[in-house]
């Protein structure tokens, strides 16, 4: 026969919360690192490929440097930038060149300019 266990024998134990907190924590993981949060400013860029190129109307040449930026050998004020460069013809090209130690953020700073000048077509030089 069964032998009857009193209910006074059995004692409750604790819920251990540990694993709760492990899977909520994991979640919260999950979902941070897939879900996208706003893009504060996107600069469009594209590689260029051997011989794509299209003809310009006309080139100019700009020097980015860390505390400086030439236009056509002219220093030029990065704030006034677009102004110079919207008297451009139409489908004008651009050459960007880099000067040594010049960051990254200094570059989007002058595509964020270039961004606003219509049909100009920029090439940046290694």
């Amino acid at each position: 026969m069964c032998r009857r266990v009193p209910r006074s024998a059995f004692r409750r134990r604790a819920l251990s919360l540990t694993p709760l907190v492990d899977v909520i924590f994991l979640l919260l993981l999950f979902f941070m690192l897939t879900s996208t949060f706003s893009r504060f400013a996107e600069v469009e860029i594209s590689a260029a490929m051997a011989g794509s190129g299209a003809q310009a109307s006309e080139a100019r040449f700009l020097q980015l440097g860390e505390a400086r930026v030439r236009l056509a050998g002219r220093d030029v004020a990065l704030e006034t930038l677009d102004q110079v460069l919207g008297q451009m013809p139409e489908g004008a090209a651009l050459l960007v060149s880099l000067e040594p130690g010049v960051s990254a953020q200094r570059l989007m700073d002058l595509m964020g300019v270039l961004r606003g000048v219509p049909d100009l077509s920029v090439t940046v030089l290694q």
